[in-house]
């Protein structure tokens, strides 16, 4: 018998092996999945803030001869290479997981198709990546590239509380609970939160931190930006601020509680890096802090909502 033909018999044994249930291995997967996008966000920042934008000058290749960076290319190559890398890591997490999930792709199809979706951003991410590269750093480009990435954290966010049953169609947890006004507030955080990411890339395209000596700037004014940019971040706080009150108040408990703490956690720390930054000339370090914390309060922002909208509405 060719290989061809036993295909369909080893491809019947590997299903078999493969789990029928969500086990350790998928939410380990799913939490691998969170960690690596928020990851992805922090090396993008390394890129842009070590000036290493166009450490491969060109795109798919490193450079026109090699598929990886060079010594003679230096730290630059290294830094721009390594986040390049990384979204292959990601791609392999991504299809290891659809591997697993493959038995419950009909009883489970919330989680296969968020992890469908993180796969097929890979070569989409990868497009823009090199459009970036291309048109040498257009900060309008670049700013695309950092709004993926928060999308991506945020589906892999809900992918995690779906792949330990805390929320969806499948709760393996009996949630606690709460007032109704929580679903439209934890609602309007998350808008808030993604208006605050996107203006914040407009700041960060009218800023110093271009990734490369020569990269154009946006030409808007950045000091200007900067304050609307708060706008959104003031009302995460007071939405944050209500909703931790109400959560005090009625001595909610369970994930709830927990996601809202942890939103207030998240928003508390992000505002100082924000204004630290913004009165001490926008160092490097904080700029790359405060990426990371924009990754943090997308997802915060986003589990408060999921588990808000999958709780039951406590009367009265």
């Amino acid at each position: 018998m060719s290989t061809v033909s036993r295909l369909p018999q080893l491809a019947g044994r590997l299903a078999a092996r493969l789990p029928r249930t969500v086990d350790k291995s998928v939410r380990r997967l799913a939490v691998a999945s969170l960690i690596g996008q928020t990851l992805l966000v922090v090396t993008g920042g390394a890129v842009r803030l070590t000036a290493s934008g166009l450490g491969c000058p060109t795109w798919p290749r490193c450079t026109e001869t090699s598929l990886v960076n060079t010594p003679e290319m230096g730290i630059h190559g290294f830094i721009e290479f390594g986040n390049r890398l990384l979204t292959f890591a990601l791609a392999a997490v991504a299809a290891l997981l659809l591997v697993y999930l493959w038995n419950l792709r009909k009883e489970r199809r919330d989680l296969f198709l968020l992890a469908l979706g993180l796969l097929a951003s890979i070569p989409a991410q990868a497009v823009i990546g090199g459009i970036t590269v291309l048109t040498q750093l257009n900060p309008w480009v670049v700013g695309l590239h950092f709004l993926v990435s928060m999308a991506l954290v945020v589906f892999a966010t809900l992918l995690v509380n779906r792949a330990y049953g805390r929320t969806g169609r499948f709760p393996a947890l009996r949630l606690p609970a709460v007032p109704g006004v929580m679903r439209p507030l934890t609602a309007a955080v998350a808008i808030f939160s993604i208006l605050a990411v996107m203006l914040g890339v407009v700041v960060t395209g009218a800023g110093p931190h271009a990734g490369d000596a020569d990269a154009p700037r946006n030409n808007l004014d950045w000091d200007l930006f900067s304050h609307i940019h708060a706008v959104p971040a003031y009302l995460i706080t007071a939405g944050t601020l209500v909703a931790v009150a109400v959560v005090l108040l009625r001595r909610i408990k369970g994930p709830f509680r927990a996601a809202v703490l942890g939103l207030l956690a998240v928003t508390l720390l992000q505002g100082v890096i924000g204004f630290t930054q913004y009165y001490n000339g926008i160092p490097e370090l904080l700029v790359a802090a405060h990426m990371l914390g924009a990754a943090l309060l997308m997802s915060a922002a986003t589990n408060a909502w999921d588990v808000a909208r999958s709780s039951p509405v406590a009367a009265g």
